[in-house]
């Protein structure tokens, strides 16, 4: 038996598959799940999902965007506000993204502006890395 997994956006079910394990970017730092995981709600920070299914050796790294993820019963449901498959970024993009992002906010001195900009710095780091 393993995890099965569902990462749904606003409009949509982005991906749904089983999985061996998975690690989350919660507020608190990245955590790993693995099969008869205790029962769980964490929020989520924007970052890097790491899927390794049942099929694969492989990691699977999804982008997203803030949300949260519940594990019960070896079901982990992932709302969030955005969701990119890793390899559907282009990392020429991702780079000069994440270079301007970070130079703007560290030319940022306003309030409101730089959490903004902290946002989407994070979005772009989490693209290019």
């Amino acid at each position: 038996m393993s995890l099965e997994i569902s990462i749904i956006v606003p409009n949509r079910v982005f991906w749904k598959d089983n999985a061996k394990e998975i690690i989350l970017p919660t507020l608190n730092g990245q955590m790993g799940v693995l099969k008869d995981h205790i029962p769980l709600l964490t929020g989520l920070d924007t970052g890097i999902i790491l899927l390794r299914t049942e099929t694969s050796a492989k990691w699977i790294s999804v982008i997203v965007t803030g949300g949260f993820a519940l594990v019960n019963n070896n079901k982990v449901t992932i709302l969030v506000n955005e969701a990119e498959l890793g390899s559907d970024i282009n990392v020429e993009e991702a780079e000069a993204n994440f270079l301007a992002s970070k130079l703007a906010l560290e030319n940022v001195s306003d309030g409101k502006k730089k959490i903004e900009m902290t946002s989407q710095f994070k979005k772009a780091r989490a693209r290019f890395v």
